[in-house]
């Protein structure tokens, strides 16, 4: 799939693992998790290529952020995106990286 970033510090995470902002500041595993599931999101040719990767747990999000898919980074933090359907293949683009709170635990 096609991979865009919504934000330049998610593109800089993933391409020089950091982003260069003391805001986004992430630890080591959480950067190694993160680009390690967006290297499988552009590795995958559809949605349904991600089932099978169980440690990503995958998820359609509900609410306000229905319209929104979901991949674990590790235990704490989940990478988001939205996926469009093009005539060539799925354009995914990650909106952000979200940490996750005692609910979802």
């Amino acid at each position: 799939m096609v991979v865009t970033f919504n934000e330049d510090y998610l593109e800089n995470l993933y391409t020089k693992g950091q982003t260069g902002l003391k805001k986004f500041k992430f630890q080591p595993q959480v950067v190694r998790g993160y680009q390690k599931a967006v290297k499988i999101l552009i590795q995958a040719s559809r949605i349904e290529d991600l089932f099978p990767f169980k440690s990503l747990h995958f998820e359609a999000l509900h609410g306000d952020k229905d319209g929104r898919f979901s991949v674990r980074a590790n235990d704490q933090y989940r990478v988001e995106f939205t996926v469009e359907q093009t005539t060539d293949e799925p354009v995914i683009t990650i909106c952000n990286i979200m940490e996750l709170s005692n609910h979802y635990k």
